[in-house]
């Protein structure tokens, strides 16, 4: 199961899923989750196509020095995620944003959630999907690092993605905070 947020994921995983059903004769199915939200569509970054297929790549940095956190985003979400790494950095918070493909391969690959979430400081996941999903990684979360998991348990009552994504507290102002408060 993937969650990509671009365009560029995409392409790595219907290439791949092609390749394994058409070329490598495998009896596999791919379920991809997609969105119709208008955003722009960065490049990947060089050498992530492993990433993308495994579960997750590092997508950028934002600031510099300490503190310092992990944002780990899904989907539609990682907008919000990318979004609240830029308003931490003004605060001069720096942060790695992670983008989360497919949070089920995270949880079967324990040992590349590990290389993918080494580091220092706090991880803040966030998902449109409810906590129990990014929950799913928790068990290969390195130790020491606080990982706090944000989702969208329950049921809606706004009228637009963003009334929504706050109410739930996923939008970007939620992550930021619960990247602040996570530092305390």
């Amino acid at each position: 199961a993937y969650d990509p947020a671009y365009a560029g994921e995409m392409a790595v995983i219907i290439d791949r899923g092609m390749r394994e059903m058409l070329v490598e004769e495998k009896d596999v199915f791919y379920y991809v989750t997609l969105m119709n939200e208008n955003y722009a569509q960065p490049d990947l970054p060089a050498g992530a196509e492993d990433g993308v297929i495994r579960g997750g790549y590092r997508l950028a940095a934002y600031g510099s020095g300490a503190p310092r956190v992990t944002l780990a985003g899904s989907g539609a979400i990682l907008t919000e995620v990318v979004k609240a790494a830029e308003l931490l950095a003004a605060d001069g918070i720096a942060s790695d944003v992670l983008s989360i493909t497919s949070w089920s391969e995270l949880a079967r690959d324990g040992a590349y959630t590990l290389q993918l979430l080494a580091g220092d400081g706090p991880i803040i996941a966030a998902s449109d999907y409810v906590r129990a999903v990014p929950e799913s990684i928790r068990q290969h979360v390195p130790a020491g690092r606080r990982y706090t998991t944000l989702g969208t348990d329950g049921f809606g009552r706004s009228d637009t993605r963003a009334a929504l994504r706050q109410f739930f507290g996923v939008d970007a102002a939620s992550i930021a905070r619960a990247a602040r408060e996570s530092l305390r």
